[in-house]
């Protein structure tokens, strides 16, 4: 049995698992912890209309959680490792 995504809805791209394998590695994370990363829609003034949000999920301990106001597939490692590095966490 194949897992297909329901109509309408497109599968991740290859973009968003490099950019959680990428998260994975600067945070040198552990197989239990999880990493979430959503593009959302933004409606706030003077920002793009899709922004991403990574969420760092780990089974003990506090949730961390960045916004990069930008769609993910124009999000490069090194942006990504400047926002996780040198921004503290929502």
């Amino acid at each position: 049995m194949y897992l297909e995504p329901r109509p309408g809805i497109a599968w991740p791209s290859p973009h968003l698992r490099e950019l959680k394998d990428a998260v994975r590695a600067l945070l040198s994370l552990d197989d239990d912890t999880a990493v979430i990363i959503r593009q959302l829609i933004c409606g706030d003034v003077g920002h793009p209309p899709l922004e991403t949000v990574v969420e760092v999920l780990p089974m003990d301990g506090e949730a961390h959680r960045w916004t990069l106001h930008r769609p993910a597939e124009q999000i490069t490692e090194n942006e990504l490792r400047a926002t996780l590095l040198h921004h503290r966490p929502c």
